[in-house]
């Protein structure tokens, strides 16, 4: 059993023992349970803490270093001009809804509802399985 309670510094000379892959929602949670093939490891973050992609995480006493990494999971991927990009996100903004903001296309969870929204709005959505990593917030909470 491993319990990981805090972040540590990134650092190119870093040693990690393994890496934990896990999808947008589990990187919010700051008490959790995962089970590996080898290990059960347990989070015990500061609440509030929301993980990205390549984050380190230690144990108490930094005896163990694990390497946090985006699990692909399903997505919706939308793509259009940047004026329809924008109006696109404004919906989802107003909807509360976490979404990953590119320059060239916007990411969020499926959802049959706001498919449809994005494409009546001219957008292009198609389905894939890819790591997603939504925007914290500007309070820094995630729903």
């Amino acid at each position: 059993m491993i319990a990981l309670t805090q972040r540590q510094p990134s650092n190119s000379d870093t040693v990690v023992n393994f890496t934990l892959a896990l999808t947008a929602e589990e990187r919010t949670r700051s008490r959790y349970r995962i089970e590996t093939q080898d290990e059960i490891v347990f989070l015990r973050l500061p609440r509030g803490t929301v993980l990205r992609d390549g984050d380190l995480l230690q144990t108490e006493d930094a005896s163990v270093i694990v390497r946090v990494v985006a699990k692909p999971e399903p997505v919706l991927v939308v793509t259009a001009t940047p004026m329809l990009l924008l109006k696109a996100a404004y919906h989802l903004g107003n909807r509360h809804v976490p979404v990953e903001v590119a320059q060239d296309y916007l990411q969020l969870s499926p959802d049959p509802v706001l498919r449809t929204m994005l494409e009546q709005l001219g957008t292009q959505v198609r389905e894939a399985v890819l790591p997603f990593q939504p925007e914290i917030g500007a309070y820094r909470h995630h729903h």
